[in-house]
């Protein structure tokens, strides 16, 4: 394949009548760990949503493995092996942890459903001890353990993370975070939007800042963490 894995370009998305996103153009490449920081409000998690589909991009275009998948429903995105963990984890509450994860196993019919689950397992040692325990009485961190592992389920060629360090205690975040790097070198490409900017940067090859709907800055992590006006912006204040 020739060219970026994923590719938006000058992507407008709406809400109503507010324009979310203001013309973002952004490239993730096979192999990549691309973050997406700015603040809360900054139109992050719509990016992230208007490429699984929903809200559709009303201008620009969407490119996966050069394919424009800018009108495609969501679940002909996912079928192409694009998966997201949402934010706020978004798991089944009422169903088992077992249960959960077939959810994400659902995409190519549980064809390879032993094997995945032996790999979240293994990635997620404390999923494989709560197995038959409802999603609902799990921690926070455990819940979002359990969103990524739904996701992984599906054998993505592209991993949306969607701040998949909010509301967690430091310990957790730092485990998040490793299991993120874990991923990547084992051939995962990702795609993080997350609003910790000390973490997300450390670890991304790649990295934007979104602002009120646009990209204002880009470069490799190590040189925006090293940016001052990040570092005011999103460092300052401590480490999380």
């Amino acid at each position: 394949m020739t060219g970026p894995l994923l590719a938006v370009h000058g992507v407008k998305s709406f809400y109503g009548p507010i324009m979310a996103l203001k013309g973002v153009d952004l490239e993730v490449h096979e192999g990549e760990i691309v973050t997406l920081i700015g603040a809360n409000g900054a139109g992050k998690s719509t990016l992230m949503m208007t490429i699984c589909g929903e809200p559709r991009a009303r201008e620009g275009s969407i490119l996966f493995q050069g394919r424009d998948i800018t009108r495609l429903p969501t679940h002909e995105i996912a079928r192409l092996r694009v998966a997201q963990s949402p934010e706020g984890r978004r798991i089944f509450p009422r169903m088992t942890v077992r249960e959960n994860l077939m959810m994400g196993a659902g995409i190519d019919d549980g064809v390879h459903y032993d094997e995945d689950l032996a790999r979240v397992q293994k990635l997620f040692p404390v999923l494989g001890r709560r197995l038959d325990q409802r999603g609902g009485t799990l921690s926070g961190g455990e819940q979002q353990m359990l969103a990524i592992g739904r996701a992984l389920m599906s054998r993505p060629r592209l991993l949306l993370l969607d701040e998949p360090s909010l509301g967690l205690a430091p310990l957790v975040v730092k485990q998040i975070f490793e299991v993120i790097r874990e991923l990547n070198r084992s051939g995962v490409t990702i795609f993080l939007v997350e609003q910790n900017a000390y973490h997300a940067l450390r670890i991304a090859h790649r990295a934007y800042v979104m602002v009120s709907g646009n990209i204002t800055l880009s470069g490799t992590g190590r040189e925006l963490l090293a940016m001052p006006e990040v570092r005011a912006a999103y460092l300052e204040g401590g480490r999380h």
